[in-house]
């Protein structure tokens, strides 16, 4: 499974010292992936994923993000800086399921 979409950077620094960047994975994506990906739990309810930034690629996990409803992606400062994006700007990730 395949999923293209425009999302917000946003930060995440619900614990002192830590800043983690993150996007949401649409509702309707994060919904199917719940039901496929649901039989094969993982820790923290994770699910292997291969992301695509631009023209950066590599392998991670999403999260399942239950105040929100929806996945979370990660993305680290290397990737962040290769594609010259930062908090608050909107881009287009592409996440394909490493099921």
């Amino acid at each position: 499974m395949i999923y293209l979409f425009d999302a917000e950077l946003w930060l995440w620094d619900a614990r002192q010292g830590d800043s983690w960047v993150f996007v949401s994975l649409p509702q309707e994506a994060s919904a199917e992936i719940r039901e496929t990906a649901g039989a094969l739990p993982r820790g923290f309810g994770s699910v292997r994923v291969t992301a695509t930034l631009g023209a950066t690629v590599w392998k991670t996990s999403i999260f399942p993000d239950a105040k929100a409803g929806v996945y979370v992606l990660p993305l680290k400062k290397a990737v962040r800086k290769a594609e010259g994006v930062e908090v608050g700007d909107t881009a287009m990730l592409k996440v394909e399921l490493d099921l």
